[in-house]
């Protein structure tokens, strides 16, 4: 049984001097509308209480291409700017809604940008696609063929701070559904492993940010020395994007690999809700929790186990899975970081990560089979509220004064 979702297919393409600096305008142009749309909707709600929608926004843009002072706006297509207006549009629902917080200013920054492309700003014909205000089609390097028959609905242009341009493109796809397995597992997420599975098994975390710590502290070293606005200077700064570009592209393609082998090996994955956020507050253990890229994994699992047809359970993040015992349950009081192995009353000796793991996927199921929560039971904070309650916070929390 096959699924059809929506997926994005990312190709780097190498763009010529012309194309270049029309793509550059168009990302400053897009940066532009959105900071001041952000400035008047939020001056209008301090000033006058009232909230501005996209239309208003949107016939706003219109008499900004009228005036001198904006008229540049014209130079370049209109439909990243009126995306750009929809994203903000989509930002203040979020806020509204407490799913986010408010919107922030787009930062002004010259070596990296993206804009949008709906399909009235492209040209897809014969295997070539060609951008509004654009004579020539992009020279895209097609690492993978694109779905035989689909059609592009949007294109995403972005130039990251390595100077490489890249071109998502957004189709339908038909994913077939993965053959039912027997097969469960427990993730244990860690820093000298990767992850621990219930099996007992082991990913060693390749650490690519640690493997090239020598390469890139001589290349920042390079860069502190040149003249700020000289060439040299810039020259430098590619150097040391290149080199985080490829820490981040390396640690990618081996989530991936790990994240598709766990969807098709296993019918169910359990893992654990981290709180990465606050992990990385502990500056001993900063750096090497931001290379293990948690939060990425946890985003490719969700997705490919909702392509694929798998159950993916996230576990709450109190639950003690380090601390009890997977042979008789026993919880233990504490268990600090440094002891990596312990001997439970009933006589079984346990590997932490590997208990833990076992822990996990004994949650996950009981979740699965029931619908049992596995938050533990805590004593009531001493401002007299359950410490499981959540305090919601009002909807003007976040925004700047201006």
């Amino acid at each position: 049984m096959a699924r059809q979702v929506k997926r994005a297919f990312r190709y780097r393409f190498y763009p010529t001097g012309e194309q270049a600096a029309e793509l550059s305008r168009t990302f400053g142009c897009v940066r532009l509308v959105y900071n001041k749309a952000l400035e008047e909707r939020t001056r209008a709600w301090y000033s006058e209480q009232r909230r501005i929608s996209y239309v208003q926004s949107s016939a706003t843009l219109t008499e900004w291409k009228k005036t001198p002072e904006l008229g540049f706006l014209c130079e370049v297509s209109s439909v990243p700017l009126q995306q750009a207006l929809r994203h903000l549009q989509t930002a203040f629902t979020n806020f509204f809604a407490r799913r986010a917080k408010y919107p922030r200013f787009k930062a002004k920054k010259k070596t990296r940008g993206s804009t949008e492309y709906t399909r009235s700003a492209f040209r897809w014909r014969d295997g070539e696609l060609t951008l509004a205000r654009m004579s020539d089609p992009l020279d895209i390097v097609w690492s993978r063929p694109l779905p035989v028959g689909s059609e592009p609905s949007m294109v995403t242009v972005s130039c990251d701070s390595a100077g490489r341009w890249f071109c998502s493109i957004l189709c339908e796809d038909m994913i077939a559904r993965l053959d039912p397995v027997s097969q469960v597992v427990g993730v244990d997420a860690g820093v000298t492993s990767l992850v621990t599975l219930s099996t007992g098994e082991k990913v060693t975390n390749p650490r690519y940010e640690r493997r090239d710590r020598e390469r890139l502290a001589k290349a920042q070293n390079d860069l502190s020395r040149k003249a700020k606005g000289s060439k040299n200077r810039d020259k430098a700064r590619r150097n040391v994007a290149r080199i985080y570009a490829r820490i981040v592209d390396r640690r990618r393609d081996h989530l991936h690999k790990l994240s598709t082998r766990l969807v098709r090996e296993n019918q169910t994955v359990v893992i654990e809700d981290l709180n990465v956020a606050g992990m990385v507050r502990n500056h001993s253990l900063a750096r090497a929790i931001s290379d293990a890229a948690w939060r990425d994994l946890r985003t490719m699992l969700e997705y490919k186990a909702d392509w694929y047809g798998r159950e993916l359970i996230v576990i709450d993040r109190w639950f003690p899975s380090s601390r009890l015992c997977s042979q008789c349950g026993t919880s233990t009081e504490k268990m600090p970081l440094d002891v990596r192995e312990w001997r439970c009353d009933c006589g079984a000796v346990h590997d932490r990560d590997v208990n833990a793991a076992r822990n996990v996927l004994a949650a996950g199921l009981a979740v699965s089979a029931c619908g049992a929560g596995v938050r533990p039971q805590r004593e009531p904070s001493r401002t007299g509220q359950s410490a499981t309650k959540q305090e919601t916070r009002p909807a003007t929390v976040g925004i700047p004064c201006l």
